[in-house]
């Protein structure tokens, strides 16, 4: 009897094992399925970028009108540009009294329309003027027991570049030349300008030192000063004794330039640093040109006519850009299935071509889920005078791929 049982019930505990392997190799060949499938099962959105707006940013713009001779440089602060050329440690000539008015001022604060300590004229002082006319330098006559007070030494500095009027300034304020020409190198320092060195007040000597870059941010900071902007804007200026004497900065007044200061050595040639002012919208900026060791003529001459080319070009390379509603920078999307983005706003922008770099980033949120239309999905990022963050929205709906696409 238990013989003629065990046959059948060993046929069906077979039948039983071998069902149960195929069950248990088709779970585990599911799991490797979905095993290879999991890193698709929770893809996220990628995005995309487009060329499609970005081709149709205008780009052509005349070159930098840099100089052929000597180093330039030139600076827009409101749309963080500082570019130079040949950036050589050269003289400077007249361009030191920009220090010398930038540390008198940082001594003896000045609003407009006060007149600052005074000083009276000596009979050394008169002599030193003599010996300056005599030997072809630039400076404004003065009287004995004339009286001089800060307004007019830094009018008469800056409009006529009266190198006398250098050395009284320095005296009025440290009392010396030398101590005063030690303040001069330890502001050059402090200021980061590592390259800067001066050996007296008026740049008169070739010892007076600096690059076209450094002369350029010291420009910047100087003409913070309301009263040191509204001294730089005078053809002329009229003073105690010496009556009404011209600026030698070439082109004030014409064509927006605004004339900071300029100078003239054998040694140096001809220097000038011109600002100028533009338009961003509603808005007026100033750059700044900077050209040192120009030759030629009387090598003021060359030196405004070099700054003056190198500035209008550079105003011509600011480029205005309407970003308009709906234009698409970038696609999203799972796969094959993917949205436009467009700006939701338009908006002008203003940057500056000659940095020769296109001014856009892309921030995208990349969702993992389905993208609605009209959804904030990121944001375009111009980098232009200022930084414009523009919002980025889908232009229609879009659902990420159903389980069954992803694992078919």
């Amino acid at each position: 009897m238990s013989r003629r049982r065990s046959t059948p019930q060993r046929a069906s505990r077979g039948l039983l094992t071998r069902l149960f392997s195929m069950m248990l190799g088709t779970m585990i060949a599911g799991a490797m399925i979905v095993a290879m499938q999991l890193p698709f099962l929770h893809e996220r959105a990628t995005s995309r970028l487009t060329l499609d707006a970005i081709k149709s940013l205008p780009g052509s713009t005349p070159p930098i009108a840099w100089p052929s001779t000597g180093s330039a440089a030139l600076i827009i602060p409101s749309m963080d540009v500082a570019q130079s050329r040949h950036n050589d440690i050269v003289p400077i000539a007249s361009l030191a009294k920009m220090m010398t008015a930038y540390v008198t001022l940082k001594r003896l604060p000045l609003a407009q329309g006060a007149t600052g300590p005074c000083l009276t004229v000596s009979a050394s002082d008169v002599a030193t003027y003599d010996e300056m006319k005599l030997t072809g330098q630039s400076a404004v006559a003065v009287a004995a027991g004339e009286s001089l007070c800060e307004v007019d030494l830094l009018g008469g500095l800056m409009v006529h570049s009266a190198n006398n009027f250098a050395l009284l300034l320095a005296t009025l304020v440290s009392g010396n030349v030398p101590s005063f020409v030690v303040l001069m190198n330890q502001t050059a320092q402090r200021l980061g300008l590592t390259h800067t060195h001066y050996v007296e007040p008026s740049g008169y000597l070739e010892g007076s030192v600096s690059t076209a870059l450094e002369q350029g941010e010291l420009a910047v900071l100087l003409m913070k000063s309301p009263l040191i902007r509204s001294i730089a804007l005078m053809p002329s200026i009229t003073l105690p004794v010496a009556g009404t004497v011209t600026s030698f900065t070439p082109f004030i007044g014409t064509d927006n330039v605004i004339g900071v200061k300029s100078g003239r050595t054998d040694a140096a040639g001809g220097c000038d640093v011109m600002a100028m002012t533009f338009k961003e919208g509603t808005s007026t900026r100033v750059l700044y040109a900077v050209v040192l060791g120009q030759r030629g003529g009387n090598l003021l001459g060359p030196a405004g006519i070099a700054a003056f080319n190198l500035a209008t070009s550079a105003r011509d390379n600011e480029l205005d850009h309407y970003f308009a509603k709906g234009a698409r920078f970038a696609t999203l999307g799972w796969g094959a299935d993917r949205v436009a983005v467009g700006l939701r706003s338009g908006q002008h922008v203003w940057w500056w071509a000659g940095s020769k770099r296109l001014p856009l980033t892309l921030e995208m949120k990349r969702p993992s889920t389905s993208v609605r239309r009209g959804q904030l999905v990121g944001w375009l990022v111009v980098h232009g005078a200022t930084i414009h963050r523009f919002a980025l929205v889908a232009e229609r709906t879009v659902a990420p791929p159903s389980l069954w696409q992803r694992l078919r």
